[in-house]
């Protein structure tokens, strides 16, 4: 299986870093010399920025900014990178991937320098419950995600400060997510006592909650200019030390998502697939159509598709199987100029004919 384009350019970037630094650092910069680090995690790292780029594409699915590869790019400063609430939300759900992932590796004995946390083992957690069993060791995960991702930013400006404020997002998002999960224990069935542990929940829980945050993501305004001189960096560890590092937080407002910009690689909304109907769907994608193409001064064009799949499979000894091919109409939504003019996406015989979609098997 190949690895996405986002995620070899994470792992590249942090494999670069490494290596023009590796001379210099020590111990105290990693738990380990940074290649021997980088061999030892870099599959969990993968796992975890690939968690991190699906649940941002599934948790942006039907928004105008709907998780585009080029936001993906966790480099420094870029000179196209924005410090808006998008920027901050990407830094967080990467970082809670690298740490969730290196938890739950951890926890399942990928790794010879770490297993269950049971330091409290034994303790009273609360009335009628002891800590016991095997506990996701979270706090693994936070410090070994924390040098991993926190080392990819180099600089010492107000961006840099949000990058990193926004990275401990993500991993508090994992740790305030945990779980406690108990086993009774008592004669005949009866639970008298409780043995409980800490638990990783699903990351779309994870998700879940970033999400939330990112709907009230801070503002922080500072002086414009505030570069990198000694005034300016104490004057950026105040502003930010005094912000709550549960919290997401951007420096600029988020461009109009709506229209096409070349220039900041945002595509618009027109062209975009929309949702209308659904016993399934939830208020947020039953309202697509509304706010990808209605509110952005586009109309809702209904396309006929034909989904074809394979059905009615049949075993023949020995040793086939042989199906049919069954074919279904569906209806889909799409954003387009309104008036009938073509847009960007619509080609001249793109009305006189069926979509045919081919539903992988």
């Amino acid at each position: 299986m190949f690895m996405h384009l986002e995620v070899c350019y994470y792992i590249f970037i942090l494999m670069s870093h490494m290596t023009r630094s590796c001379s210099s650092w020590s111990v105290n910069n990693f738990l380990m010399t940074g290649p021997k680090a980088y061999l030892i995690y870099s599959s969990s790292v993968a796992a975890g920025a690939q968690s991190g780029i699906e649940e941002c594409k599934y948790q942006f699915a039907w928004d105008r900014w709907n998780c585009p590869e080029r936001a993906l790019q966790l480099s420094t400063h870029s000179s196209l990178r924005s410090a808006n609430r998008e920027t901050a939300f990407v830094h967080a759900i990467s970082s809670a991937g690298v740490m969730y992932t290196l938890t739950r590796n951890c926890s399942l004995g990928d790794f010879d320098n770490c297993g269950c946390d049971d330091t409290r083992n034994g303790q009273r957690g609360g009335p009628g419950w002891l800590w016991g069993g095997c506990s996701d060791n979270v706090g693994f995960g936070e410090a070994i995600s924390k040098q991993l991702v926190d080392a990819l930013e180099t600089g010492q400006d107000a961006r840099a400060a949000m990058n990193l404020h926004n990275n401990e997002a993500g991993r508090k998002a994992v740790k305030g997510t945990m779980q406690r999960t108990c086993k009774c224990h008592g004669v005949s069935g009866a639970c008298t006592t409780q043995t409980c542990w800490l638990q990783l929940p699903e990351f779309r829980e994870v998700g879940n909650y970033l999400k939330e945050k990112y709907h009230r993501a801070l503002k922080v305004d500072l002086l414009r200019g505030a570069g990198n001189s000694a005034a300016s960096r104490g004057a950026i560890a105040e502003t930010f030390s005094s912000i709550s590092r549960k919290e997401l937080v951007h420096l600029e407002d988020s461009p109009d998502y709506c229209l096409e910009n070349r220039t900041l690689g945002l595509p618009g909304t027109e062209g975009r697939e929309c949702l209308k109907k659904g016993k399934s769907l939830n208020k947020w994608e039953k309202r697509s159509c509304k706010r990808l193409c209605m509110e952005c001064g586009l109309a809702v064009e209904e396309r006929k598709a034909e989904l074809v799949s394979s059905c009615n499979c049949k075993f023949h000894w020995c040793c086939a199987v042989k199906c049919e091919q069954c074919r279904k109409t569906v209806t889909k939504y799409f954003c387009v100029k309104k008036g009938g003019q073509r847009g960007k996406y619509e080609n001249a015989g793109s009305r006189k004919k069926n979509l045919r979609l081919r539903k992988k098997h």
